[in-house]
């Protein structure tokens, strides 16, 4: 994704200084102006805008080496000085394990000098690991100059959720646990691991979207008001949140695999690890004490879609005989992030007749951006210039680390489920005290999405 979100930056006239990269490829740089077209061409939807594409061949400079290599670095900071960059930002688009290599030869290189360093998730396998990996990385950059890319947080519906949180006033009052029953937040995937075996069994669905993008998610729902304006305000709000997030136990997660996943390509034949996550958080604050928070994500379920749903509480006195929803059916906010940015409102409303009785209804706003920015492109421009909001920072990455470091050793069995369905039953038993999952409906065409 790197090439088509520098393309849209050139074409929307953000992309204001010269690109070097590093790769230990054998390319020529008429090889490199090749892979950037192809990337665009396959990843990006094409060239578009000629000029835009020209103006990015023209900012691209390109070196041969390898990573383990003093000279390499050498390399760099004489392109860096020849290039009259005096304040660069180094995007590491590297495996993991890389991270602690690169940026320690960057400081040794003099490369590091009144720069910032952007970092690809994941931030580490566990709580030691992230903290091992941030005493590394300070030992060359402040943290102020530290940009962890999850880029969930650079979606636009994500950032839709925060706009509507704090820019209107109705929904305040009611963010709280005196009208909150619970919430769920699912992120699911019609598809498998995509040939990717290998890599997903370092990984599994808990590390992979849990801890880190959907734990996003939930400080964006649970966040206070920042106190001030302004993105400092806003960030230290929502880095706050995982403070008092309980450590998860247990039985507090169920983990699942879909049937088949042991005969992908680079996966063991007795694997265990999980393709379905499903977890429940408890918020230990003032807002938020005895409001469960619900989260699942799997691989090879029923749709792909990715939605937030608030239930809201029964109204305290019952009217109309009707009036008292059935179980599932109370009051809620719902927030869509896939496949549209949707967000609605559920609701009873009265239908046509002499009785006095009501169906649930639901009022649905559905925001269309064509030309969108891409989240990398909105997350490397903001990294250009120096806008820290969209991204993890380090209290952040071990306070979410902090969370689940327990159950990622300390777990039950990964169940059973065939593919197509909504996860292994198990999932089921965890929310089964405050009702049940709301499964996400996805119709082929626009208008409002009915809840099951």
């Amino acid at each position: 994704m790197t090439f088509p979100a520098l393309y849209n930056m050139a074409r929307r006239g953000r992309l204001n200084v010269p690109i070097v990269a590093i790769a230990r490829a054998g390319w020529t740089p008429h090889d490199f102006e090749d892979r950037a077209r192809d990337s665009i061409e396959t990843y990006g939807g094409g060239i578009r805008d000629t000029k835009a594409f020209d103006h990015l061949l023209r900012s691209l400079h390109y070196i041969d080496g390898d990573y383990a290599d003093p000279t390499t670095f050498t390399a760099l900071r004489s392109t860096l000085d020849s290039v009259g960059s005096s304040a660069p930002a180094h995007y590491l688009a590297i495996p993991p394990s890389l991270f602690g290599t690169v940026i320690e030869a960057l400081g040794r290189s003099r490369a590091a000098e009144n720069a910032r360093v952007i970092v690809e998730k994941p931030f580490g396998r566990d709580l030691a690991s992230a903290r091992a990996l941030d005493r590394i990385v300070h030992a060359v950059f402040p943290e102020s100059a530290v940009y962890r890319i999850d880029h969930f947080l650079g979606k636009e519906e994500v950032q839709n959720l925060l706009y509507f949180r704090f820019a209107n006033s109705f929904l305040e009052p009611i963010w709280n646990r005196e009208h909150i029953a619970s919430v769920q937040i699912t992120m699911a995937e019609d598809f498998g691991v995509q040939g990717r075996g290998k890599f997903y069994e370092e990984v599994g669905a808990l590390r992979d979207v849990v801890e880190n993008h959907l734990f996003q998610v939930v400080a964006l729902l649970a966040m206070e008001p920042p106190l001030g304006i302004g993105d400092k305000a806003l960030r230290d709000a929502k880095e706050r949140v995982f403070a008092g997030v309980d450590r998860l136990a247990p039985t507090d997660l169920v983990r699942g695999q879909f049937d088949g996943y042991r005969s992908e390509p680079g996966v063991s034949p007795d694997s265990d690890v999980e393709t379905f996550a499903a977890l429940r958080l408890h918020i230990d604050s003032w807002r938020w004490n005895g409001v469960p928070w619900f989260i699942r994500a799997g691989k090879e379920l029923h749709v792909h879609a990715t939605e937030v749903r608030v239930e809201l509480k029964d109204p305290p006195q019952r009217v109309f005989a009707d009036s008292e929803p059935d179980p599932g059916e109370s009051n809620y906010v719902r927030f869509r992030f896939h496949p549209e940015i949707a967000i609605a409102i559920g609701a009873r409303a009265k239908i046509p007749g002499e009785a006095m009785a009501g169906e649930q209804r639901e009022l649905y706003l559905c925001n269309e951006f064509p030309d969108e920015m891409t989240p990398y492109e909105r997350l490397l421009g903001d990294a250009l210039d120096g806008e820290g909001l969209l991204f993890a920072r380090e209290d952040g990455v071990e306070e979410a680390w902090r969370v689940v470091d327990r159950v990622l050793t300390e777990h039950g069995p990964a169940h059973p489920y065939a593919r197509g369905t909504w996860g292994p039953v198990e999932a089921d038993r965890l929310i089964a005290a405050h009702g049940r999952w709301h499964d996400p409906v996805v119709q082929d065409t626009a208008g409002p999405v009915p809840l099951a």
